[in-house]
């Protein structure tokens, strides 16, 4: 007998978690979405029906075994519920706030053959918080193995390496460019969204493991890949990410008042301008804020820059707003919040003052084509579409390629289209034991992608280090 969808009045509606008011949240920067009660929590895991063949967890980056941990939390034995998260993914309260659950996990759900899906991200968070409320019971890892491994870049997917590795006894050195570890999860996602606290946790943890972490370790500069293996290393892991900013190439766009995403994101969150005069980075900020780009990066600039006291911000998009790469869940938000959407609009030109602000840009409207074989519309400017539009401050926010300095400082290193390293499936280099993963490897995605490619690369590099056939003779 097949089972009903229906037995329970609520059983095709999610539990929805509290959420700061939009009024009063525009004038903070405290956590927007509250998170799951106790009994919230338990409301929203009975739904899940326990499927024999879960597509929830095909859906997962990661293979997190969801409906394990939904049932763990049924029974209230929490810590059990995040023991179960933690087998396959290291920051459980990072992911379960930012993981666009509703593309993957949430997305092969088959409640949402009839109604909405189980809150997979809501109830990892739950669990994930508590867990850290509890405080985070932590056994060191038993370095069993006399061999050492460095990761290069202390992201999402040099955390996820960090960890499996030293699970499975290797001596891991982490070394991170920057005074902290997180990479884009403190430099580029706002406070709002992730607190940093909560990344402070999750990379206390891994270092309570056993992991040694090496921060201001610009690798390509202090050191090279290659001195790195000089210095006892048997394997290399890089997941520099994609920091550098890419631009428009229109003119004006070098006037004072134009950043790029990654400019006014480092100075947000890494430097904590919202906190100034206490935190010492002022933050100029116009009363019209223009963001060009339709990501989250885009979304989080905006949010900001109306935070730190903008009157108005309207983020410019060539598409519409069902071509953006940004989750609903962060574009419900900002339209909550007020900001401008104004879609099917590309900018030609900024237009500066006799002091050289910029002060006006030019924009052109757009019309999307019919879709390609791939699926894609591709934009095409509408002739005699030209308008001006009056700004003060405008955030770039169209992309981001990794950094080159390593790809520049290794010999022998092939890279691809964009600075990407060359990698095969296990994200092996073209360099004998160097491994990649994240961005660096797959241009910029998601932090749970990052993780998962850092979790083939982990698996990789461990059959590497005990199978010396595995390596190349010479």
């Amino acid at each position: 007998m097949s089972r009903s969808l229906t037995p329970l009045p609520n059983r095709l509606k999610a539990v929805k978690a509290a959420k700061q008011a939009p009024n009063i949240r525009i004038k903070n920067f405290d956590e927007v979405v509250l998170g799951y009660t106790e009994e919230q929590a338990l409301t929203e895991a009975t739904r899940c029906l326990n499927c024999k063949d879960p597509q929830c967890i095909q859906g997962c980056p990661v293979g997190v075994e969801i409906p394990t941990f939904i049932a763990l939390i049924k029974q209230k034995n929490y810590t059990g519920a995040i023991e179960k998260i933690r087998d396959r993914n290291s920051l459980p309260a990072i992911c379960g706030r930012v993981c666009p659950q509703e593309a993957q996990c949430q997305k092969n759900c088959i409640l949402t053959k009839q109604g909405e899906p189980i809150s997979i991200g809501l109830l990892e968070r739950f669990a994930a918080d508590l867990e850290q409320t509890n405080g985070i019971q932590v056994t060191p890892c038993n370095t069993s193995r006399d061999k050492k491994v460095a990761v290069v870049g202390a992201g999402p997917a040099g955390l996820t390496v960090a960890v499996d590795l030293a699970k499975l006894g290797y001596q891991i050195t982490l070394f991170e460019a920057l005074h902290c570890g997180g990479g884009v999860l403190v430099y580029g996602i706002p406070e709002f969204r992730l607190p940093k606290r909560i990344v402070q946790s999750e990379i206390n943890y891994i270092t309570q493991l056993g992991v040694e972490f090496c921060s201001d370790a610009l690798i390509g500069r202090i050191f090279t890949i290659e001195e790195l293996f000089t210095k006892g290393y048997q394997a290399v892991f890089i997941g520099t990410g994609a920091g550098l900013p890419k631009f428009l190439s229109v003119p004006g766009e070098n006037l004072n008042g134009i950043y790029s995403a990654n400019e006014f994101l480092i100075r947000v969150n890494l430097m904590k301008s919202y906190t100034f005069p206490k935190n010492k980075t002022p933050l100029k900020v116009g009363k019209k804020v223009v963001v060009i780009g339709g990501g989250n990066v885009a979304l989080d600039s905006a949010r900001c820059a109306q935070r730190l006291g903008a009157k108005e911000v309207s983020i410019i998009y060539r598409r519409t707003r069902n071509e953006m790469p940004a989750r609903q869940e962060e574009i419900e938000h900002a339209d909550e919040e007020g900001i401008n959407f104004r879609y099917l609009t590309a900018p030609l030109k900024f237009i500066g003052d006799s002091e050289g602000n910029v002060k006006a840009m030019e924009t052109i409207a757009m019309r999307l084509s019919n879709e390609d074989d791939t699926g894609r519309r591709h934009v095409a400017p509408i002739e005699n579409s030209q308008a001006i539009l009056e700004v003060d401050t405008v955030i770039v926010a169209i992309g981001r390629t990794p950094n080159p300095i390593i790809q520049y400082t290794t010999a022998g290193l092939k890279t691809e289209q964009g600075g990407i390293i060359a990698s095969d499936a296990s994200f092996k280099t073209s360099l004998e034991g160097v491994y990649v993963g994240g961005d660096i490897a797959t241009g910029e995605a998601t932090v749970i992608s990052a993780m998962g490619t850092a979790k083939t690369a982990a698996n990789a590099i461990h059959q590497y280090l005990t199978n010396p056939q595995n390596k190349t003779q010479t």
